[in-house]
């Protein structure tokens, strides 16, 4: 393996790059979130079914994403990161302010393919830059604190979206220069673009990093085949096959309450929308995004102590916490109660977040990453975006038959996935040491070298 022996950026500006990469992540994240509590009105003004909404909020965005962040992944792994990052910032921000503009269903469903393609440019090539800013055994914070963007985003777009409703329900009109009148969605479309344009000028000064970790895999150490590339990760699958649906178990949970918690509030409680969005937002927006910190915090001590397995043990335990903070939230005889316990769980479902690329950088040569990186994407986003919101979905509707059992499919749902997650890591932990360590002695693992 060629480690580089040039000195790591001034640890200062390293942060520096993490916090704006973490507004990136915050906005891509507003951008994509914030269809959620709007459905009502973008049915109500483009008159489209549930179906097509469902469409739009999974398939539009999901599949393009995921599909589309693989190759972003090698693009990531051989071109300038910086200039991939911001020409996928300029694609999604103008691709959001484009659903403003929709008048139909045809034209939403396109807007919101271009911002998933533009969003698939970011993570690939971002956990790729925070790797080479940062020595192996001080990449967990910084990778937490780029991850954090996903609840903080999340949080704030619950939060916007309740003010949106309320806007809605005052039945106003706002007039544009040029555009003419719109309602409060459409301009609530508009403004979560533009702070992308801001963030394209804030990456005009993030230089492109040396690239660390080149393991020689194949004739030449700087790019890897695909052929080779596919040897290593089968010479090293259970270590990510574990990793990979271990962390895409626990993020099914956290896309399944963000799709349903607000719909038990109305149904168990009777509480409007706008309400439990407030509230909700500033749960996930605020302890969502303290538990990745503290993933990252406990991950980078059990690495100071040796253990080769910390990105893996860390978030096993995170599941723990998660299976019983989380069912016993949907067991809690009170609104208050429910929001009460929703806090550990909110903490809890925010610990693997910034330990999955973590742990698959831990593990992977650096002309791999981008590639690496975007499959795990592609696995976490296909099942947690399609099983979290549907299993809860099939426990009320042909297990307990009953809209308002909507908080004990909520539970079962926990418990399931929860439960998944541990075997998960559990039957993994070994393979990942070994992976671990064959990364850090120079071997591929890959088999013979490209001719």
């Amino acid at each position: 393996m060629n480690n580089n022996t040039t000195a790591y950026p001034d640890p200062a500006y390293a942060w520096y790059v993490v916090a704006i990469l973490f507004l990136a992540y915050t906005v891509s994240y507003i951008d994509r979130q914030i269809m959620s509590l709007l459905i009502e009105p973008i049915k109500q003004d483009l008159a489209i079914t549930d179906t097509q909404v469902s469409l739009l909020q999974g398939f539009a965005f999901t599949i393009f994403y995921t599909v589309a962040g693989i190759p972003l992944g090698r693009m990531a792994d051989r071109k300038n990161r910086r200039a991939i990052i911001a020409a996928g910032i300029l694609v999604w921000s103008f691709m959001t302010a484009a659903c403003g503009l929709a008048r139909n269903f045809a034209l939403l469903f396109l807007a919101r393919i271009g911002v998933g393609v533009g969003e698939a440019c970011l993570s690939p090539a971002a956990y790729s830059l925070i790797a080479d800013y940062f020595p192996k055994d001080k990449r967990a914070m910084p990778i937490s604190l780029y991850s954090m963007g996903i609840f903080f985003g999340a949080g704030l777009s619950f939060i916007i979206s309740g003010y949106v409703i309320q806007e809605v329900t005052a039945a106003r009109e706002i007039a544009l220069p040029m555009i003419g009148v719109v309602r409060p969605w459409q301009l609530t479309f508009f403004l979560v673009g533009l702070p992308g344009l801001l963030i394209v000028a804030l990456m005009s000064t993030v230089r492109e990093p040396v690239r660390r970790d080149l393991l020689a895999i194949g004739a030449n150490k700087d790019h890897v085949s695909l052929s080779a590339a596919g040897r290593f990760l089968i010479a090293h699958a259970r270590a990510y096959g574990a990793a990979f649906l271990g962390y895409s178990f626990e993020a099914t949970i956290s896309y399944g309450f963000f799709a349903w918690v607000p719909s038990m509030f109305v149904r168990s409680f009777g509480w409007e929308v706008s309400r439990i969005g407030y509230y909700f937002g500033l749960i996930v927006g605020i302890l969502g995004t303290a538990g990745i910190l503290l993933g990252g915090i406990l991950a980078d001590r059990a690495l100071h102590r040796g253990v080769q397995d910390a990105h893996m043990r860390v978030a096993m335990y995170g599941a723990g916490f998660i299976l019983v903070f989380g069912v016993a939230a949907m067991c809690m005889p009170t609104p208050a109660l429910v929001l009460l316990m929703l806090c550990p769980t909110a903490v809890s479902l925010g610990i693997p977040v910034g330990l999955a690329p973590a742990a698959v950088n831990y593990i992977t040569p650096n002309q791999l990453r981008g590639q690496v990186i975007a499959v795990y994407i592609f696995f976490a986003a296909l099942i947690g975006m399609t099983c979290g919101p549907t299993v809860v979905a099939l426990f009320t509707d042909y297990v307990y038959r009953d809209p308002l059992a909507l908080r004990w499919s909520l539970a079962s749902f926990t418990l399931l996935f929860a439960v998944l997650s541990i075997i998960a890591f559990a039957l993994g932990l070994r393979s990942f040491r070994e992976s671990a360590v064959a990364l850090l002695a120079g071997s591929s693992g890959g088999g013979p070298p490209d001719s």
